[in-house]
């Protein structure tokens, strides 16, 4: 091996050299229903299910927590995903029960903490 050249390893920073950034966490936002006298237990209970996917116990649970607390929150989420099931309770519709119900729930959404 005399007469070959010998090569020098140089050592740079890599990427696995440097120190892991730890990703900050995604915010959380409750999206929380608001009580009001012109909204049946049922029609809680059946939009919880179709806009939630709540089973009819738990949305039931929650009816009464809304009745007797005035709000509950019924999902904690991201931002965007919380703005747009809060719009969609908006847009649900009237309570075809009660027939001096002229509109949707309503509902609002906070930072979790």
């Amino acid at each position: 091996m005399a007469g070959s050249a010998t090569k020098t390893k140089r050592t740079t920073k890599t990427a696995a050299a440097r120190p892991a950034k730890k990703p900050k966490p995604i915010p959380r936002y409750h999206v929380i229903l608001l009580d009001d006298d012109d909204h049946s237990y049922e029609y809680v209970i059946e939009m919880l299910g179709k806009v939630f996917g709540h089973d009819p116990i738990r949305a039931f649970r929650m009816a009464e927590e809304v009745d007797t607390s005035g709000r509950v929150i019924v999902d904690t989420t991201t931002l965007e995903r919380a703005e747009l099931k809060r719009d969609q309770i908006h847009a649900y519709g009237a309570d075809w029960r009660i027939p001096k119900c002229k509109g949707s729930m309503s509902a609002t959404i906070e930072p979790a903490e």
